[in-house]
């Protein structure tokens, strides 16, 4: 056998188990076939295997495809095909036709050597081909073997698809790429058993990949490849044809197509890879068959977008969204639509992303719309949220410019309970529209889940609407239910809109009533019915505040009687909360003194009045107090006479907490106003003083405990007033508090400085006072202790607060206080001293003060710490991590 140049090639995949496919190093395009020489083997075919054909590709298959590899030709046979006949070589020394021969996968063609010159190296080869097939065939080896007949069953339909994913549901089949069709589209060979086969096409979940080049058979003309078709095939080929690959079934096409995921042996999933390479894009539609799978698919394509490569070259990604911003729900005006307030006041309207309220123009779905408000009603009204935007919808058939967004409530997403209730659908995209929800995925997966179970607008039975009769359309009609409804104490109602800032339309569901309620006891300024029409001073603030605190809240109401044109004369609480005194407390009221004498909240309006006056809250900025030589503190009476034991007042100040013991977790800090501007004054000219007088202590002297002393903090080296608590004389140094900041350290002596009499607290008091949070018990463990002041750190220092004095030792001074977050509205029931309890950081105080059993809003605080505890513990959050041990901490 004369030498044959050595070339070197890629094996791209292999026909039969003699017959390679060989692809150019450099231009992977360029392919040759070539054929193993002086040996057959037998041939696998789509209409049937011949005997051992599989295994014989197989063997083929697993030592060279992907490979690079040396090649010879020996020779050809001059056809149209001119087909070539040689060696390969691996790296590691193996070489075929040889090996094959040798593990009995193909036979020596009688012929061998024919074709080929007659030297001694050719009669050599085919000499130790021989020998080798005599030893496979004595050794009863591949087609050799006398244990089975090699015959293959190959299935090549599916008559049931949808029967296939069901009995394959969630098992990974093993199967065979034949052929790669497009980048989406693959013809795979399921592995069933050694005896059975199944041939069929798959799509691959998830993805879609341009077309590649084909015959159009109307008109008999080539339809060119889409660009990046080619491309997408290249890179499928590349990585699995006719490899093993791992396939889950997990839905069909509607003309009854397997759609899969495809799994590389040496992991991670097909499609994302292809699309990471931007050879490939998403499709909406096979969301529903991968679940929650789909979002790591849309992932690696966003990863391609972000570099711009192959298909993306050109992407214009979107405006990047903004970060989550917490505001208020103030108004739900459809189930798809939300008014939101930020913390600025400011209010906006949203739409929830990619989905839309039950369609009015369905007769079908139109008549669940009431329902499916009054759902997101319940959730969202008055709440906190957070909310992202994720783009703008343009203005078009009637609608305006509106942002689309995600909201999050309680860390759920909104717009999925709502399609995972039934009570919205989702819209369907157009392909280029980024203006879409990023849990798009999910919500196609939860429509699907609602429809199938027919929760509320599937299920196709609209629950009759609720007829609300108008009992103040006339004053006979008021007059008569008023006399049903004052029987009855705190009805459960609805606002369901605000006329004034003392008057509402509310809406009572089991009297099927709706009526006008006029607060008792105050007069609220008037507001114009439209912007022409005047208001009276602060009316527009006014009616902001009730809308605010009111509009569509679960209210309750007390009706005490009606007016002369029919409406209903009472009391609205929301939250518990009286909102008249609300209204005068913030004044935006004022009380009428005869109503109010007649009501069982006089005492209650009387004190809300007189303290929007000494604050000269917004109606009262220009009280005068001279001209008021009635006005008194109200004093509340029990039945006998007698005063009522003093309880927790209501009594806001901003405050700083500038310092918390670790041991006692008890507070110190400032309280915001004219005593830390003083101090601001005296701390910039204390540390004037000490750069210039450097006066010490004498040095045989000693600091006595208790007093006032000039101390340099150790961290930034800067005076300030100080009290000594203890001496050490061996080490000569002592332990001091910072009177205005509340935080101790021990310095030396050298440290200490005698206080100027300018500096003193005679001229200015400790600004640090003493503080404990109000009806909560922190851990007797010390671990769950340290967490609690763990907590407090992350939350408390260093910022503006609003507390509540609700009381003052009279032994020592120590302020009792409720805190509260600036500048959001004060609920008394939602304090940070609740969020503490909520944490798991503490519990509700098992021994209360007096004045925690009584005074304004104590038992509404009470219970509403008592539930946040109980939600605490059936968590397991903080303390309560192995159950409810109060037993050791009480």
């Amino acid at each position: 056998m004369a030498p044959a140049q050595i070339q070197q090639a890629n094996v791209k995949s292999v026909l039969s188990g003699d017959t390679l496919i060989l692809a150019a190093p450099n231009n992977p395009k360029a392919e040759r076939v070539l054929s193993l020489a002086c040996v057959d083997a037998p041939r696998v075919r789509r209409e049937g295997d011949e005997p051992y054909g599989f295994a014989s590709r197989d063997f083929l298959i697993k030592h060279c495809v992907g490979k690079a590899i040396r090649f010879q030709v020996l020779y050809n046979i001059p056809t149209a095909a001119n087909r070539e006949y040689g060696r390969i070589m691996l790296s590691g020394g193996l070489s075929f036709p040889e090996a094959s021969v040798a593990e009995g996968w193909v036979k020596v063609r009688e012929d061998a050597g024919k074709r080929m010159d007659e030297s001694d190296q050719t009669k050599q080869f085919i000499e130790k081909l021989e020998l080798d097939q005599a030893k496979a065939r004595a050794d009863a080896k591949g087609v050799w073997s006398k244990e089975n007949d090699g015959v293959i069953q190959v299935q090549s339909d599916i008559p049931d698809a949808k029967a296939f994913v069901e009995e394959h549901k969630d098992q990974k089949l093993e199967a065979v790429v034949e052929k790669v069709l497009t980048g989406d589209r693959v013809i795979l060979r399921f592995l069933d058993s050694p005896q059975k086969h199944l041939q069929t096409m798959v799509l691959i979940a998830g993805i879609r990949a341009p077309s590649t080049k084909r015959p159009n058979t109307s008109d008999g003309k080539e339809q060119p490849a889409e660009p990046y078709g080619e491309e997408a095939v290249q890179f499928l080929d590349n990585r699995i044809l006719q490899r093993t690959v791992y396939v889950q079934a997990v839905g069909t096409t509607p003309q009854g197509q397997l759609v899969c995921t495809i799994g590389h042996q040496q992991g991670g999933d097909m499609a994302g890879h292809i699309l990471r390479a931007g050879l490939a894009r998403c499709v909406d539609h096979h969301s529903t068959m991968l679940g929650s799978n789909m979002a790591k698919l849309r992932q690696a394509e966003k990863e391609a977008k972000d570099k711009k490569i192959a298909l993306f070259k050109d992407h214009v990604g979107p405006k990047v969204s903004a970060e989550d911003v917490e505001v208020t729900v103030t108004r739900i005006q459809t189930a798809d639509t939300i008014f939101i307030r930020n913390r600025n006041g400011s209010e906006k309207k949203i739409n929830f992303s990619s989905i839309r309220q039950p369609k009015p123009t369905d007769p079908k779905q139109a008549p669940f719309q009431a329902e499916a408000k009054e759902f997101l009603r319940k959730k969202l009204i008055g709440k906190h949220v957070k909310v992202s935007i994720d783009g703008k919808k343009a203005a078009s058939d009637g609608y305006e410019e509106r942002e689309v967004a995600t909201v999050l409530q309680g860390g759920k997403n909104v717009a999925l309970q709502l399609v995972e209730a039934g009570w919205a659908s989702v819209i369907r995209h157009r392909r280029d529209d980024a203006d879409r929800s990023p849990y798009y995925d999910e919500l196609l997966v939860a429509e699907e889940t609602a429809q199938k179970e027919g929760k509320g607008m599937w299920s196709g039975k609209p629950t009759a609407a609720k007829q609300y009769v108008d009992y103040s359309e006339s004053v006979q009609k008021a007059k008569i239910q008023a006399s049903v409804l004052q029987r009855q104490r705190k009805i459960p109602a609805i606002v369901d809109f605000v006329k004034g800032p003392s008057r509402f339309t509310i809406l009572i569901p089991r009297e099927s009533a709706k009526l006008t309620l006029v607060l008792s006891g105050i007069r609220a300024p008037k507001t114009g019915r439209s912007p022409q029409e005047a208001s009276d001073p602060f009316g527009p603030e006014a009616l902001d505040f009730a809308n605010k605190k009111c509009l569509q809240r679960d209210v309750e109401v007390d009706i005490e009687g009606t007016d002369k044109v029919g409406g209903f004369i009472g009391t609205l609480y929301v939250n518990r909360e009286n909102v008249t005194k609300l209204l005068v407390e913030e004044g935006y009221a004022t009380v009428h003194a005869y109503s109010a004498e007649n009501s069982p909240h006089g005492a209650e309006l009387f004190a809300a009045e007189k303290k929007a006056k000494d604050a000269r809250r917004n109606i009262w900025q220009d009280y005068d107090p001279s001209q008021d030589e009635d006005a008194q503190e109200v004093t509340t009476n029990d039945t006998n006479g007698d005063s009522t034991p003093a309880g927790r007042k209501i009594n806001y100040k901003e405050v700083v907490i500038t310092h918390i013991d670790p041991e006692t977790l008890k507070l110190k800090l400032q309280i915001i106003g004219t005593g830390t501007g003083a101090l601001e004054d005296l701390m910039s000219r204390f540390r004037s003083f000490h750069v210039s007088n450097s006066a010490s202590l004498p040095k045989d002297s000693t600091p006595k405990v208790g007093d006032f002393v000039s101390a340099r903090f150790s961290e930034d080296k800067t005076w300030y007033r100080a009290r000594i608590r203890r001496n050490d004389r061996e080490k000569k140094t002592s332990d001091v508090i910072y009177i205005d900041y509340g935080n101790e350290e021990k310095l030396p002596w050298a440290e200490l400085r005698t206080l100027p009499q300018q500096f003193d607290t005679k001229q200015l008091r400790a600004q640090a006072q003493d503080a404990s949070l109000s009806f909560i018990q922190f851990p007797a463990s010390q671990q769950y202790r340290e967490d609690a002041g763990n907590f407090l750190y992350r939350v408390l220092p260093d910022r503006n607060l609003i507390a509540n004095i609700d009381a003052t030792d009279s032994k020592d001074g120590t302020l009792y206080i409720t805190l509260f977050e600036k500048n959001i509205d004060i609920k008394q029931t939602e304090s940070i001293n609740a969020d503490i309890i909520s944490e798991g950081c503490a519990m509700v105080a098992r021994k209360l003060r007096a004045w925690e059993k009584s005074g304004d809003g104590v038992q509404d605080i009470l219970k509403s710490l008592q539930e946040k505890e109980k939600e605490a513990k059936d968590d397991r959050r903080g303390m309560w991590e192995y159950g409810d041990l109060t037993g050791d901490d009480e």
